[in-house]
């Protein structure tokens, strides 16, 4: 069993959906979780996390505001000393056809999607790379990888996050630090779950394992990416996505 004890790990968009899997899965291995989002959204992570017996606290997170990343990073370096893992999950979608898709819907998603985590990476990197060692993982999307009518600002900032971790892991490997990225494909949340029966019909259809993936299903990737089991790998890409994309 992956052993996660006396790790700190930062999640951001941590308030529902897959967020919310990541950071009750890396508890249950035995990190305490420092669940980020907009306001007090994350509040009820944290307290489901703390009644199933495990550490977690949650934090206001403003992603796309450069003072707000620095409160919160500062905020975890003095109460707990230390950042062990940082998953950069926050992400907003806009979608439109390129032809009708709006200069705003661009900026807000590569912004949300994209930025925040390299202001977030570079915040949480210095006190890793101090202490020698750390995991980052980005959740991309099988999207980013394949592309999908709609969604250019998307794909555009999923596809980025892949090149953005490659590149960074290049720079971190000497302090023992990976980085790494999880591409969710299809996945259970309350999203999907609002779409007619034939719209999920259709899409489970372009799946080879013949369902919708789930929040466990990403989370245990992150999971793994996050504990010392995954201590050689670094700079990859973990599809999750029931070889909707290979």
């Amino acid at each position: 069993m992956l052993d996660l004890t006396g790790r700190v790990a930062i999640v951001t968009g941590a308030s529902r959906g897959i967020g919310r899997g990541i950071a009750a899965l890396l508890a249950s291995h035995g990190a305490h979780v420092v669940a980020a989002a907009r306001g007090e959204n994350a509040a009820g992570t944290a307290s489901e996390i703390r009644s199933a017996g495990g550490k977690a606290e949650s934090v206001p997170l403003e992603v796309t505001d450069a003072p707000s990343i620095e409160a919160m990073v500062a905020g975890v370096l003095d109460r707990h000393g230390r950042i062990d893992i940082l998953v950069n999950n926050a992400g907003i979608t806009r979608d439109q056809l390129m032809l009708r898709m709006k200069r705003d819907d661009w900026d807000q998603v590569i912004a949300t999607n994209l930025t925040s985590a390299f202001a977030v990476v570079q915040a949480a990197l210095k006190p890793m790379i101090k202490q020698r060692g750390g995991r980052i993982i980005s959740i991309s999307s099988v999207v980013g990888q394949s592309g999908n009518a709609g969604q250019a600002n998307y794909a555009a900032s999923k596809a980025g996050l892949i090149g953005f971790s490659k590149a960074v892991a290049r720079e971190v490997a000497s302090r023992n630090i990976t980085v790494n990225v999880v591409a969710p494909g299809l996945i259970e949340t309350d999203m999907t779950k609002a779409i007619t029966d034939k719209a999920q019909h259709d899409w489970t259809a372009q799946i080879p394992l013949g369902r919708l993936g789930t929040t466990a299903d990403v989370a245990a990737a992150v999971c793994f990416l996050a504990s010392d089991e995954a201590s050689y790998i670094t700079g990859q890409v973990l599809a999750v996505n029931g070889g909707m994309y290979m």
